[in-house]
């Protein structure tokens, strides 16, 4: 068994231990070969990806693996079992793929033994919970000694884009908690041995404490970032009134994970960082995996990861390029709980364009994120919070944060994170812009606020949505 999935619970005494316990033990730990850490499994998808180049090789592989995921699933999963006589007549396994349920978070949260195989003991079985920023966390299980070794070696070909080795140092803002920080006058930043990184707390993103994280990047000089978008736009917003240079030249490249991006996020990162900014999708159940490029912003999903599927409120296969839709998926390589036409809860619009670096990746226009992340119009219309955001009000231009909240269709509350109070012209202003920019079909209160809130995993929410969107939802997948 990889010690990596062997020491995966105590992960978070690692993190929570005294800085030179763990930075000893982070040490230590990282002078392990890599076989020894990960397992034989990494270098085998390492070589998958290297022998699947191409559309024709992608495409054979997605499709014995489908194939593959299909008959194990039918043949040992409760679920799927009462399909068994479509194998019969499998000839094209997305044919097949086409006969079976789609699925969500509520069906495996009703009985998650339905879905696991009974072909696999409990010790293959690595529990984990879906993340804390979707309205239905979960349990689920994912393969050990695989799973997670895939998830490396497919995070790796994401580096890669950007030319990182894996042995660079990386500043990363994703969410950890700094265990000094939370002491008066304690470090705002730790050093993580294992995976070469410099981590800063997310918890201190305040102007005041801007000087200190300098400081530090200046004397360490990451090669790249790793963030949560909204993390790092307050660090980008500082270093643009305050050029950092010594740290900003050595720069490689930004990897942004777990969030929406959004355009005027985007543009900051570009202007302030200098280098490419690629944008990566995924989730914790690990059923697809997606990534934009540097000459590209739109997102290209692994045939080898997982099987993409876009469809429409009736559940019927998007094929016309523009077009939003759910985003469904079925999991290859975790025969301990197959995901077999999974509903991420994510939307994305189809593209047809392939990149010519990556024939054979399906690709989305845009990912418009959950379907929590659309404001309600008072007539019932959705429109997506990313077609909205700060870059259409200029007003806000001096906000340290900001945060949409709903609560009733045609109503929305803008909170501001800022220095100054905006002024009783700005906010009729912004009003006046929301109601523009939605056609008449929401008013805006704008109020001011001392903090907002992160998930218990530290990402920023743009828009907390209190309405079902699934009462309104059927009319408006059909378009963009």
């Amino acid at each position: 068994m990889p010690i990596e999935d062997l020491l995966h619970p105590l992960l978070k005494h690692y993190l929570e231990a005294p800085r030179w316990l763990s930075a000893s033990a982070g040490r230590a730990y990282a002078l392990l070969p890599q076989g020894i850490r990960i397992g034989g499994a990494y270098s085998a998808f390492r070589g998958e990806l290297a022998a699947s180049q191409g559309r024709v090789g992608a495409w054979r592989l997605a499709r014995r693996k489908l194939e593959d995921t299909l008959r194990w699933a039918i043949e040992t999963v409760p679920a799927y079992r009462r399909y068994a006589a479509l194998l019969d007549e499998m000839e094209d396994p997305a044919d097949l793929l086409a006969q079976m349920p789609v699925i969500g978070k509520l069906e495996i949260k009703r009985d998650a033994n339905h879905y696991l195989s009974g072909a696999m003991p409990a010790s293959k079985r690595l529990r984990m919970f879906t993340g804390g920023s979707t309205l239905n966390p979960m349990q689920f299980y994912l393969h050990r000694d695989l799973s997670r070794p895939k998830e490396y070696a497919f995070m790796q070909a994401f580096r890669e884009r950007l030319g990182a080795g894996g042995k660079e140092l990386t500043l990363s803002l994703r969410g950890r908690t700094v265990p000094s920080a939370t002491r008066q006058g304690g470090c705002l930043w730790m050093l993580e041995p294992i995976k070469r990184q410099l981590v800063l707390s997310s918890d201190h993103l305040e102007e005041r404490y801007m000087p200190q994280y300098a400081a530090t990047l200046t004397e360490y000089k990451p090669a790249f970032i790793e963030a949560f978008p909204s993390a790092l736009y307050p660090l980008a917003r500082w270093l643009a009134e305050h050029p950092l240079p010594d740290f900003t030249s050595s720069l490689r490249g930004v990897m942004l994970f777990s969030e929406n991006v959004y355009g005027f996020q985007m543009r900051l990162f570009r202007e302030v960082f200098g280098c490419p900014v690629l944008a990566h999708y995924g989730h914790s159940e690990r059923v697809l995996m997606a990534a934009s490029m540097p000459d590209d912003d739109r997102y290209f999903f692994w045939p080898q990861y997982g099987w993409l599927e876009l469809l429409d409120g009736a559940g019927k296969p998007i094929t016309t390029p523009g077009v939003l839709g759910h985003i469904v998926g079925t999991s290859f390589d975790n025969r301990v709980m197959p995901f077999v036409r999974y509903r991420t809860g994510d939307l994305g619009v189809l593209s047809e364009r392939a990149h010519p670096e990556l024939p054979g990746f399906p690709v989305c226009e845009r990912i418009e994120g959950r379907m929590q992340e659309f404001v309600v119009c008072r007539d019932h219309r959705l429109i997506s919070i990313a077609t909205i955001g700060a870059a259409h009000f200029p007003q806000l231009a001096d906000s340290d944060a900001i945060q949409y909240e709903q609560r009733r269709p045609g109503e929305i509350t803008l909170k501001i994170v800022a220095a100054k109070p905006p002024s009783a012209e700005q906010k009729r202003q912004i009003a006046a812009a929301f109601r523009e920019k939605t056609q008449g079909g929401c008013e805006a209160r704008v109020l001011r606020v001392d903090t907002i809130e992160r998930t218990e995993r530290g990402k920023g929410r743009m828009l907390v949505q209190h309405l079902d969107l699934s009462r309104y939802f059927g009319a408006s997948v059909g378009g963009c």
